[in-house]
């Protein structure tokens, strides 16, 4: 997802300041605004100078173009860094990639995040933790690391580890897509706003017209979203995800009546063994933490160890965005091959280097 031709131009975050609203913009539209370590810098420094700032009274981050927030983090660069014996540099990116993902979650002046067409994985790391997250008719929500050989991070298994009933496990093994009414009822947003009306928002943030917080203004153009299709389907995914392992959801999919089922448990079938088996205990001992830096210190020893024992990482970004060949050569292949208690190996993985100082 890298792409040179966006850097050279212009800054990949743009920063502004007028009438009390700090806005932060993420700018390589080329690559769907794909977070690299600069961008993540770019954003911590002025979190960091807008904290004491008292020009600025609400920060707001969104996207350059049409496609979306963010598609993620650079994971072509990822898979190089993994293949070339670099993974200690992967680990300086994911270090400083959660210390932003935190800083939003706890930062003292309300965030508002528009989280407006694609926002998937990085993206959900930089949406969903603010204060204040805004979905639209265009958005598409996602945690798609299994797709690749990988497992959900950047805080996503705190949010899925508390989403209705079992949604969490759903959605993290599958990598699944959320529209609007789905984001905000798996608990990934609060409001709907239609997408021509987010304009009228920045401007109502910036000139403070009554109401005057942040919450108040935003709720001028909330607008009741469709019902949820995740909520429609809570009786098959609760029952099928709720089994204890992985073999095991696959089981009680295939027997179920809905057709929905039957094509999870396909799609499963051909997602690395060792991503969703991990990705599924993940998810898991997230509802048992006490906080979000707890999930993301879990995360971060996951990673480490995908990137530095897993040969599935390199390969599903190979198959999935490299070559695009959409054949990954998943090792083991199947889930019946996988050793019963990699998840629990996985999890007891700690990296030489400390995610918090």
């Amino acid at each position: 997802m890298t792409d040179l031709a966006d850097t050279a131009a212009e800054p990949t975050v743009l920063v502004s300041t007028g009438g009390g609203l700090g806005r932060l913009t993420l700018n390589r539209p080329r690559a769907i605004n794909a977070l690299d370590l600069g961008m993540v810098r770019q954003l911590q420094a002025t979190l960091d100078a807008w904290e004491h700032d008292t020009e600025v009274d609400v920060v707001l981050l969104d996207g350059a173009g049409e496609r979306g927030l963010c598609a993620g983090g650079d994971v072509r660069g990822l898979a190089e860094q993994v293949t070339s014996g670099r993974a200690e540099d992967a680990g300086v990116f994911f270090r400083e990639e959660y210390a932003i993902n935190a800083r939003i979650a706890e930062y003292p002046k309300p965030f508002v995040a528009f989280a407006d067409g694609i926002t998937m994985g990085g993206g959900i790391g930089v949406a969903g933790h603010a204060a204040i997250r805004i979905v639209t008719d265009r958005s598409q929500l996602a945690m798609p690391e299994t797709r690749i050989g990988f497992t959900p991070d950047v805080g996503g298994t705190w949010l899925l580890a508390h989403a209705p009933g079992r949604l969490g496990e759903y959605l993290g093994l599958t990598g699944a897509v959320m529209d609007a009414s789905d984001a905000i009822y798996a608990g990934f947003a609060d409001h709907y706003v239609p997408h021509e009306n987010l304009d009228a928002v920045r401007d109502a943030l910036e000139t403070r017209a009554d109401p005057s917080t942040p919450t108040e203004l935003v709720l001028l153009f909330d607008e009741t979203p469709a019902r949820s299709k995740l909520e429609a389907a809570r009786t098959w995914i609760d029952e099928a995800f709720a089994a204890d392992t992985v073999p095991e959801i696959v089981e009680r999919l295939r027997g179920r009546p809905e057709p929905e089922a039957s094509a999870t448990a396909d799609l499963l079938g051909e997602l690395s063994p060792t991503g969703l088996a991990v990705t599924l205990a993940a998810v898991r001992r997230a509802r048992e933490l006490p906080g979000l830096r707890d999930a993301l210190d879990q995360e971060y020893g996951l990673v480490m160890w995908f990137a530095t024992t897993q040969p599935d990482l390199a390969e599903g970004i190979r198959a999935q965005v490299i070559d695009k060949d959409r054949s990954p050569r998943w090792q083991p292949a199947t889930l019946a091959d996988l050793p019963p208690d990699v998840g629990e190996t996985a999890l007891a993985d700690r990296p030489g280097i400390p995610l918090w100082d």
